[in-house]
């Protein structure tokens, strides 16, 4: 049997923990996306003001790429190969050979290259990940966790997506599980992530966590916008773009953490992680709120913005997200 028919795609919500999952799956191992990211200890936030992304402060709100893959690696003691290359063309045969031997791989990649993308979403983002399990007619058969449906690309066209430079340069990255343990105490797995995450969260100094958070509501209400009113709104597009539109973060992710321990739940019958799921859906939905804040703020064609109601809302997001991990450091 090919492999493109024993291959399922599904779409997911996010790029590597769906193609994660969707590897896992195929292997034999079946988690749920939310379940990958919260057993990696994906939940993350950082203001990053000296690292610049496109002329702008880094702003995640999920563990930075790769970290993932090496979360869920080291949670659970599989382990992945993982490649990268300076020559293009041997990255390209090294896809061939690995498709010719029935290997489903991930890719990471720049957006701004795959042309199954629509133009107004092909934006350089270096931190896309991609499933191919197969060629049809000379091309490459893709799984794309954001599409619907299997797409397929060019050869040319995806090497120049796997060696776009700039910031995050996915330098060929390829990786797929080689090994995966039979034995797995899902509880005890669990508990250690929530612990990791916790860590992250409360106890990271500035500018990741809480703490974060907060230095990014204090640079917001203490911008000048009468100094530079442009860049005002661009950092608040800014925001706004990572957050709901390239890193999904601000409520993709939350929700996604909600899921995971509403699954956590099931695992270890504890009321604590129900109560935390609902909580960090309410967080969710304030990010959303605040993402549209910053999106009006953006479109605004006043003289003046009102940044401490949009700081103010942030801090709220904040003040949730706390009372979250509140909840889960009694488990």
């Amino acid at each position: 049997m090919k492999v493109q028919e024993q291959y399922q795609h599904q779409p997911y919500g996010h790029c590597e923990t769906g193609v994660v999952s969707s590897l896992l799956r195929h292997h034999g191992l079946d988690l749920s996306e939310p379940m990958v990211f919260g057993l990696s200890s994906g939940l993350m936030f950082a203001f990053v003001p000296f690292l610049k992304m496109n002329g702008m402060p880094v702003v995640a709100y999920r563990m930075f790429p790769k970290l993932i893959i090496w979360g869920i690696q080291s949670r659970l003691g599989m382990k992945f190969r993982k490649l990268t290359y300076r020559d293009p063309q041997k990255a390209m045969n090294d896809l061939d050979t690995f498709i010719d031997a029935g290997q489903v791989v991930g890719l990471q990649v720049n957006i701004y290259w795959l042309p199954f993308f629509p133009p107004e979403y092909r934006v350089q983002i270096n931190v896309h990940n991609i499933v191919i399990f197969g060629k049809e007619n000379g091309e490459y058969l893709v799984s794309d966790p954001a599409f619907k449906d299997v797409v397929t690309i060019k050869r040319e066209d995806l090497q120049k997506a796997r060696f776009a430079k700039g910031q995050f340069a996915p330098k060929g990255y390829l990786y797929y599980p080689v090994f995966i343990p039979e034995d797995i105490d899902m509880g005890k797995m669990i508990r250690a992530s929530i612990k990791r995450t916790l860590w992250m969260m409360c106890s990271a100094p500035a500018p990741c966590g809480l703490r974060g958070i907060l230095y990014m509501a204090d640079k917001i209400e203490k911008m000048d916008q009468k100094k530079d009113l442009k860049y005002t709104k661009l950092f608040l597009g800014h925001i706004a773009r990572m957050q709901e539109e390239i890193g999904t973060g601000g409520g993709g992710y939350r929700f996604m953490y909600a899921a995971f321990l509403q699954e956590a739940h099931k695992s270890l019958s504890l009321a604590v992680l129900q109560d935390a799921s609902a909580k960090m859906t309410e967080t969710g939905d304030l990010w959303r709120g605040f993402a549209l804040s910053c999106a009006k703020g953006f479109r605004s064609r006043n003289s003046s913005i009102d940044l401490s109601h949009i700081a103010q809302l942030l801090r709220k997001c904040y003040a949730s997200e706390r009372e979250v991990y509140g909840m889960l450091k009694n488990i």
